[in-house]
């Protein structure tokens, strides 16, 4: 199994676990006298085999990100590297945003507001950090396919 396959799967179980922690829920207290819509011990059953797969499939997922290596960098730190791009992102965007916002002075007594950026380089920082998370992603998602799953 290719590491972007068990991803996949990953994903997949989470979903399926969260659908099935809602259907047992759903059936877990029934009127006196009524029936559940599905029988909770089952759904039990199948929340545990789904949860028992996804312990697996994370397990799996882990030593392989740690043990692979692209470009002298393990898979574990290329994504610490993408999430923390991301972060980043996020954060200059939002200081640029912040920064952007244009204030109106109805008479020429009151306080001028003005940034304290400069809000052009910032977005220009922003921008090239965009273009490296794409490049990183891309590199994730070619590993991801080329790598097989340890198990």
């Amino acid at each position: 199994m290719k590491l972007a396959e068990a991803l996949q799967e990953r994903a997949d179980l989470n979903r399926r676990i969260e659908q099935l922690s809602s259907r047992l829920n759903s059936n877990v207290l029934v009127q006196e006298g009524e029936e559940t819509l599905e029988i909770p011990e089952d759904l039990r059953r199948e929340l545990d085999l789904a949860v028992e797969r996804l312990e697996y499939l994370i397990a799996r997922i882990n030593l392989t990100n740690a043990q692979v290596a692209v470009d002298g960098h393990t898979l574990t730190e290329l994504i610490a590297q993408r999430d923390a791009l991301m972060l980043r992102i996020r954060l200059y965007r939002s200081a640029v945003a912040s920064a952007s916002q244009s204030t109106y002075r109805a008479r020429g007594s009151e306080i001028r507001i003005k940034t304290a950026i400069p809000v052009k380089d910032w977005q220009c920082q922003v921008d090239a950090m965009a273009k490296q998370l794409r490049l990183l992603d891309n590199t994730l998602q070619e590993s991801n396919w080329r790598t097989e799953l340890i198990e």
